[in-house]
Parts: structure tokens; C-alpha cells; sequence
């Protein structure tokens, strides 16, 4: 019953992680193809002539540079502030008993389930009459808006996990609350903020609609999601060049997952306390 139930979970966690992995792999490998091996009637799996070809045809396009140079300011923006804003509303929330802190966490769970599409007329209601449309400040702010929520949430439970017992012990040592928590909790707490900016990373790097909604007309205030559409004209999709796009947008995020998912993990605190 035991071997049975285990091949019925590996088989399961198999056939999701092709499910998964799939369509990446589709994505690199057209991007490595050839356009007849891409246009071909027979499939086939692995390039038989790679060629960079379609790299070079996305690299060249107009308006890589400044999308790119606009997607890294954005995001880089959005996820410092929450971060910033996010650990302080999380300390408060942990740590401190304050009147209003039960709806305060119950309005940032309700934040952080509402769904964004629903904010884009809002959104651009206020962009519009404060004249922030085109405006890249107002894009960062957007998405910090949509990353908070998140990112008080986790660093929350990471704070939680954390005995409160460390900081009391450094107040008794001698030092402020505030000293303790910099040289005590703000390390212990290294690995929610490496998981937190990964995602809020991830979220607001892979954002579409905002971004056609509050620029406008300012092309070049635009992101990377809205220049993958650009290899789409009236003749069709170029294809090889739309995957090879699609690849070096996906490259930033895959990147920083792999510089980070050592450090992201939980229990750093296990045994740090004696009892």
C-alpha cells in the first residue's frame, strides 16, 4: 500500500512538472530554431541547426534598450518601497499591540485578494486627473501597490516564526528595541526578504495591463511585456523572434531565482533558543 500510494505521488509530481516545463523548454528551443525548422509540418525536439539568428533579430529591435532600461527602474522601485514599507507594517502587526490591528491585517488580506483588473479604471481615473499618465513614477507606484499587500503578508509569518524571546534576551544584553531588531530579528529575517523580492519581482516584471492603460502615449515610458507584441504585425507573428524575446525577458527573473533560492528557506531560527 506504502510503495503503491508513493509511485501514485511520483507519477503525479512527473506528469506536473512536464506540464510545467514544457512549454519553457518550447520556448528556448524555437528560439534556438531555425524560421523553415520553425515553420516545418514535423515537429521536432531538439535544433538540429541552432542558430542565434532570432536573438539578434530581438536585440535589434526598436525600443529594447529603453523597454529594458524602463522594466529594471519600475521594478527595482516597486520592490524596495514594499520591502521597506512592508517590513515596517509587518513589525507593527508581530510585534505591537496597537487598537485596529485586527482590520488592519483583515483590509491587507482583502487587498491582497481583490483582483487587480478591477483597479485598472480606478487607476486611471486618478493617473488622469493628478496628470501622471505617461508617467514612469506612477507606473512604480502601481505596481508597489500591488506588491505590498503580498509582502506584508509573508514577512509577517516570517516575523511570527521568529522567537520574540531573541529580541527580549539583546534588551536585556543593553540594547533598544529598535537596536535589537537590527542586529537580532533584521538578519534572522534575510531569507522572507529574499523570497518576498523574488516574487514581488517576479509580479510587477511580468505586469501587462497596467501598463497599457497608464502609458499612453509616451512609447518610450513603456515596459518589456508591451515590446514582445511588436514582432506581431499585419504579415503575422515571427515567430522565432517572438520566443527568442520571450526567452531574454524570462532570463532576469530565471537569473535571480537562482541567485536567491539558496538563501530562501525557513527554520534558521530552530534551536536558537534554549528551553
Amino acid at each position: 500500500m506504502r510503495l503503491a500510494r508513493r509511485i501514485l505521488l511520483n507519477t503525479a509530481a512527473v506528469v506536473v512538472l512536464v506540464t510545467t516545463i514544457f512549454p519553457v523548454y518550447w520556448m528556448f528551443l524555437t528560439a534556438f530554431k531555425p524560421t523553415r525548422d520553425i515553420q516545418s509540418a514535423t515537429p521536432t525536439f531538439w535544433p538540429a541547426n541552432p542558430t542565434l539568428e532570432h536573438f539578434v533579430t530581438a536585440v535589434n529591435a526598436p525600443g529594447f534598450s529603453t523597454y529594458l532600461r524602463n522594466s529594471l527602474l519600475v521594478t527595482a522601485g516597486a520592490v524596495l518601497l514594499a520591502l521597506v514599507v512592508a517590513l515596517m507594517a509587518a513589525f507593527a502587526v508581530a510585534r505591537m499591540n496597537w487598537r485596529g490591528r485586527g482590520p488592519f491585517v483583515i483590509a491587507v488580506f482583502a487587498a491582497q485578494m481583490a483582483p487587480w483588473e478591477a483597479l485598472l479604471v480606478p487607476v486611471f481615473i486618478i493617473a488622469r486627473d493628478t496628470d501622471l499618465l505617461d508617467s514612469l513614477a506612477m507606473l512604480t507606484g502601481v505596481y508597489f501597490m500591488v506588491t505590498l499587500p503580498f509582502t506584508i503578508v509573508t514577512l509577517r509569518g516570517f516575523l511570527a516564526a521568529i522567537p520574540p524571546e531573541l529580541e527580549e534576551a539583546a534588551q536585556v544584553d543593553g540594547c533598544g528595541r529598535m537596536t535589537a531588531f537590527r542586529r537580532v530579528v533584521f538578519p534572522l529575517l534575510a531569507p522572507g526578504l529574499m523570497a518576498t523580492s523574488l516574487f514581488g519581482f517576479i509580479t510587477a516584471w511580468n505586469e501587462f495591463a497596467f501598463v497599457n492603460v497608464l502609458i499612453i502615449k509616451a512609447q518610450d515610458k513603456r515596459t518589456l511585456p508591451v515590446w514582445l507584441s511588436s514582432f506581431r504585425d499585419v504579415f503575422g507573428t515571427d515567430w522565432g523572434a517572438t520566443m527568442a524575446a520571450a526567452s531574454l525577458f524570462a532570463l532576469p527573473a530565471l537569473l535571480l531565482f537562482l541567485f536567491l533560492q539558496r538563501n530562501v528557506g525557513t527554520g534558521m531560527t530552530a534551536g536558537a533558543v534554549k528551553g
